[in-house]
């Protein structure tokens, strides 16, 4: 395993992280959980993700009971809010109480006195970035939080809330965690140019494109027991099962397999080939699918192969 800086902190998160979407919590069990976290654990990972609207507060549960066993100071635990936890109008979106109220909330599921990344999980166009930066550090100071991030925010959000926390003395955000694989590329066009001057480093998820560039799916077959195949799992991987993107991802596949590379293992280490990235995180269903995820941690491309992914 390898660890790189989260932003402009000195704590360090393994390349590879555990998250929890989709599966802790709703389509795994607790056992499943357990075996995941220890097998991610004794791999080095560090770094475990959750949010509070992942199985509306099952996963941080799940995740809680797997990580007890571990040392407090051994891992970086992150979670996120934003969304709506209730028909509470205020339960949701940015605002100072929503805030402390979700970290308090996060704290009781997860069984832990601190957080060491709470992130938030949109940008909130009816809270002021003052307030946002304002209640972060707060909660830094009262050492409920060490470091707060931001999720699929613009590069010009992100270079806001920085410039607000230098103006009001505040703690600026460490992360931002937006969707980033070969499919996918967006964020190098503004959010990880004006993340790099900010000193924000980018926590990324789905880098296999919600399984799409695992190579399971060549030819457009939608294998049985498959997230495709799933109805219960496939919402977000649906709108990504296009004919173009099934050929690019038989593309990635022949490509990584020619180099002697499992397509999954080449996908995540193209996803870890700039610093700008300091972790993928990946979810799994059962520990052999982990390990082959984790590999890629240790994996250089040769210039070539990655020349010839990005051509895909």
């Amino acid at each position: 395993m390898r660890y790189r800086r989260l932003g402009w902190s000195s704590c360090k998160v393994s390349t590879i992280s555990l998250g929890s979407w989709l599966t802790v919590g709703w389509t795994i069990d607790q056992s499943m959980t357990n075996a995941l976290v220890k097998q991610a654990f004794e791999s080095g990972v560090n770094f475990f993700d959750t949010a509070d609207v992942y199985a509306r507060g099952a996963a941080e549960s799940a995740l809680g009971i797997a990580l007890a066993p571990l040392k407090r100071a051994d891992y970086v635990l992150a979670s996120k809010c934003f969304w709506p936890m209730s028909d509470n109008v205020n339960d949701r979106g940015l605002s100072r109480k929503h805030l402390v109220e979700s970290v308090h909330a996060s704290l009781a599921r997860l069984k832990t006195d601190y957080l060491d990344v709470m992130q938030c999980h949109r940008f909130d166009p009816d809270t002021s970035v003052d307030e946002v930066v304002d209640a972060m550090s707060d909660l830094i100071r009262q050492g409920k939080l060490l470091y707060w991030g931001v999720s699929c925010w613009t590069g010009a959000q992100i270079e806001a809330a920085v410039a607000t926390a230098a103006a009001r003395g505040g703690y600026a955000p460490v992360s931002n965690q937006p969707p980033y694989n070969l499919l996918e590329r967006d964020i190098e066009q503004e959010v990880i140019p004006k993340s790099r001057a900010a000193h924000v480093t980018q926590v990324v998820f789905s880098p296999l494109a919600q399984g799409l560039l695992t190579g399971k799916y060549a030819g457009g077959k939608l294998p049985a027991g498959s997230r495709a195949a799933d109805d219960k799992k496939n919402s977000f991987l649906k709108p990504r099962l296009t004919p173009a993107n099934l050929a690019r991802a038989d593309k990635v596949a022949a490509l990584a397999r020619a180099a002697g590379i499992a397509p999954a293992v080449a996908a995540l280490a193209w996803t870890l080939r700039t610093q700008d990235v300091a972790s993928a995180i990946v979810g799994a269903s059962g520990v052999e699918q982990l390990k082959e995820n984790l590999a890629a941690a240790d994996v250089d491309l040769p210039a070539d192969l990655r020349a010839a992914l990005d051509a895909v």
